[in-house]
């Protein structure tokens, strides 16, 4: 049952993260596009705020894709952990905890399964897995 839950662990995180990488990247699911996105980083002080969007974008994107078909696993996850961590710093912690106020609950979870897959990695069913 490990590899199964392995396994709904990386499509759950991989599909959240690729949906919120194709909003900043593209614009989708009414998303804000790199341009937005990028607005968004320059008023939280990230310069210069278009490479940075960038980065973000196509980490969630790419990330999240590798995560789904269980491809480098542990390097996507962490660059995610990373990327979850970083928002929770600029955005949420001064909020508090809960959602509710703005606070790191939602990334406080993520990067919890980030560091999950970390530690367990891709799992029996992966693409690459014989």
């Amino acid at each position: 049952m490990l590899n199964w839950g392995i396994l709904v662990l990386r499509l759950g995180i991989g599909i959240m993260f690729m949906a919120h990488g194709l909003q900043k990247s593209f614009g989708l699911f009414g998303g804000p596009g790199i341009k937005g996105f990028s607005g968004m980083l320059s008023g939280l002080g990230l310069v210069p705020a278009t490479f940075w969007a960038y980065v973000a974008a196509y980490t969630e994107l790419v990330g999240g894709l590798f995560l789904i078909m269980g491809v480098q696993v542990r390097p996507a996850a962490a660059l995610l952990l990373i990327l979850i961590v970083t928002a929770a710093f600029k955005v949420h912690l001064g909020k508090g905890f809960f959602l509710s106020n703005g606070g790191f609950e939602y990334t406080f979870v993520i990067a919890a399964t980030c560091l999950a897959l970390i530690l367990l990695g891709p799992g029996k069913f992966s693409v690459f897995n014989k």
